[in-house]
Formats: structure tokens, sequence, C-alpha cells
């Protein structure tokens, strides 16, 4: 285990340091949420237009379900863990590129990995037999997410991991969950 939590902070001083300034700018508007409200908007009005109102209210609660979810797990994790964030452990974060606006103490596992890969999979699947593409650009949307945490210095790889692992395991499992309580709901009697 100790060999691999120096691995984790071995990379992940490699991929902090290869931010400069003049892109930080980026990495701190891609990991903040409100830059995400456009899309959530497309992804909405894709909701609404291709599902109808009654299975789109149905879906709108689970994806808030979804994202309660990974983000409250998170708190568990990082509450039962206490890992600490590379800007707060010793012998990393004088190494480090701090950039995040703030920093909390314990890190394991990413909340922001969980909840972007949760409703990038949810939606994957929901969306997969009308816009088959969209996949791509969620995941790709969410790794970009989880990376910015470590660029900006707050989360080791290895939290990013296991919240990208959590979130994709929730969205799908919420995505059959979802799947099931529209077939009920739609039930003809």
């Amino acid at each position: 285990m100790e060999s691999l939590i120096e691995l984790d902070h071995e990379v992940f001083l490699w991929l902090n340091n290869l931010g400069n300034e003049s892109w930080d700018w980026l990495w701190l508007l891609i990991t903040d949420k409100w830059t995400a409200i456009p899309l959530y908007a497309l992804l909405l009005f894709l909701i609404f237009k291709n599902f109808g109102w009654k299975s789109s209210l149905i879906t709108v609660v689970f994806i808030t379900l979804l994202i309660t979810a990974t983000d409250q797990l998170g708190n568990v994790f990082k509450d039962g863990f206490e890992r600490l964030r590379p800007c707060r452990q010793e012998g990393i974060m004088e190494y480090a590129r701090f950039v995040a606006v703030r920093c909390g103490s314990y890190g394991f596992f990413s909340a922001h990995a969980a909840n972007s890969m949760g409703v990038a999979v949810f939606l994957s699947l929901l969306f997969k037999k009308h816009i088959p593409k969209i996949g791509f650009w969620l995941v790709a949307w969410a790794l970009l997410v989880a990376y910015s945490r470590v660029y900006l210095g707050v989360h080791y790889p290895g939290d990013i991991i296991v919240g990208m692992l959590i979130g994709a395991l929730l969205g799908f499992l919420f995505y059959k969950l979802h799947q099931w309580v529209q077939s009920q709901a739609f039930k003809k009697s």
C-alpha cells in the first residue's frame, strides 16, 4: 500500500507541475460548477425534446438523486479515510502548484470526478438510441473535470480514479433503476 501511495504522490506531482500560469484560468473555469450550466441546460433541453414531460421529470429526479448520492458518498469516504489533500500534505504541498481558490482538508475520493462521471454514464446510456455519439463527449467532459482537480492541486490521481469508478458504477445503477421506474410509470393498465 505504501508503494501505491508513493506512486500516487509522484504521478500527482508530475501531472500537477505540467501546468503553467497562462493556462490556470482555463482549468479554474473547467472545474467551476457554474461553467457547466450551459451544458446542463442543453442536456435538459435534449431530455425534454426526446422523452416528453412525464418521462423527463422522472429523469431529472434521478439525475438529482445521482448527484446527491455521489456527492454525499464522497463526503462519507473523505470523513472515513481522512486522506489529506495534496495542498495540505507536508512533503507534497511544497512541490505542487496550488491553483484552486480553496482547499478542503480531505480528498479521498473526488466528488467532482464522481459527479461528472456518474452523470456522463447515466446520460450516455439514456441517449444511446437517440444521440449515440453524445456519450463520447460527456465522458470527455467528465475526464476534463476530473483532471482539473489534479491540475489545481486539490486531488491525487488515485482520488480521481476511484471517484470516476464510483461515479460510473452509480451512474449505471441509477440508469437501471431509472429504466425500471420508467417501465412501471408507463405500464399499461
